[in-house]
């Protein structure tokens, strides 16, 4: 299966990342934080080492007493924006040897291996599959 460069960007439509990458809304990160469950449920029973991360940035705006305020915007105003969860692999070096995440439109995992080949798309019907991408990448 191909990935095409706005799967791999991330980046749709509706929903536009921003510079510091792209932004999901708090029910697909739910949704992909449980797909990316899956597949580490799946490593910790072959004694395989991996964490989830989770990422939200958050900002405060404010404008300074002495410079002059717009009459339709606020003094200050702040924003929170998630991003896509990831699963992390650690290898026996305590290196990321993989990192997997979920598509924000396809659903597929992708999974990208250190010193591997390009990112590859898997179906979400079988993380297994990620599992043994993960296993083949580690030479287990």
């Amino acid at each position: 299966m191909r990935v095409t460069q706005a799967e791999t960007e991330g980046q749709n439509e509706n929903q536009r990342g921003d510079e510091y990458g792209e932004t999901i809304t708090d029910a697909t990160a739910e949704s992909q934080d449980k797909a990316l469950a899956v597949v580490q449920r799946l490593l910790t029973e072959r004694g395989i080492r991996s964490h989830r991360h989770n990422t939200i940035s958050l900002g405060l705006y404010g404008s300074h007493l002495d410079l002059p305020t717009w009459p339709n915007r606020p003094d200050s105003r702040t924003w929170m924006k998630r991003h896509p969860p990831e699963l992390a692999v650690i290898g026996p070096q305590g290196w990321r040897d993989v990192t997997v995440t979920v598509g924000s439109r396809s659903g597929c995992y992708l999974v990208s291996i250190r010193n591997g080949p390009d990112l590859q798309a898997v179906g979400q019907e079988q993380p297994e599959k990620v599992v043994d991408l993960i296993l083949a990448a580690r030479g287990t």
